[in-house]
């Protein structure tokens, strides 16, 4: 059984936990419920994401069940607020000792800088803040890849790779065969843009 966290904060990128929920959730589906997935936050109000949508936690920092991944978005809120957060970065530093996976989607990079699980590692962010976080020290920023692996640190680049990244980390715990079967459930086959207007050359049906 593998028990994910995404945690969640005002100012977190929508699809950065969205787009990983959906393949853990479905992951979990694949395999008759054996996972959980669970969405926490410092407080157990209502988060304003980073495009305006409003989603409840279903459990507190300091409540919630023992986690084997815990997966941290960006947004405006990874960058600008929450690593001045002690709370939220006091308790990512506790929790990155405790679990098997920690992952990073998009600028989350930043957040996991400033509680330490980022430092002294490779990682991936989103192309527009590469030199920002590269800045902050102490970090190697790689440009050239959607997800980067070190150790077991997770990070991806902006917004859609999370969910590539996600596929690659269940894949990592359950198989690549499960990963597969993951991705045909979701039907998640990223092409260029505009390929399906494009009937003679890009149609791919399944």
């Amino acid at each position: 059984m593998t028990t994910y966290g995404l945690l969640i904060f005002n100012g977190a990128e929508d699809l950065d936990f969205a787009g990983p929920w959906e393949v853990f959730t479905t992951s979990a589906m694949l395999r008759d419920g054996a996972d959980t997935v669970v969405l926490l936050a410092e407080h157990p109000d209502a988060v304003r994401c980073g495009k305006g949508m409003r989603v409840l936690p279903d459990h507190t920092l300091d409540d919630h069940p023992p986690l084997d991944v815990v997966l941290v978005p960006g947004g405006p809120g990874a960058r600008l607020a929450e690593p001045d957060n002690p709370v939220v970065t006091g308790w990512l530093a506790k929790t990155a000792t405790e679990v098997d996976w920690v992952v990073g989607v998009c600028t989350g990079a930043f957040l996991l800088h400033a509680a330490g699980p980022a430092r002294r590692r490779r990682v991936a962010t989103h192309w527009d803040y590469e030199e920002e976080l590269r800045a902050r020290g102490d970090v190697t920023v790689v440009s050239d890849a959607r997800y980067v692996v070190d150790g077991n640190l997770l990070t991806s680049q902006g917004v859609s790779a999370g969910i590539d990244s996600a596929l690659w980390l269940v894949g990592a715990l359950h198989g690549r065969e499960h990963a597969r079967q993951v991705r045909r459930q979701l039907q998640y086959e990223p092409a260029p843009p505009y390929l399906a207007d494009e009937p003679l050359t890009g149609a791919r049906g399944r």
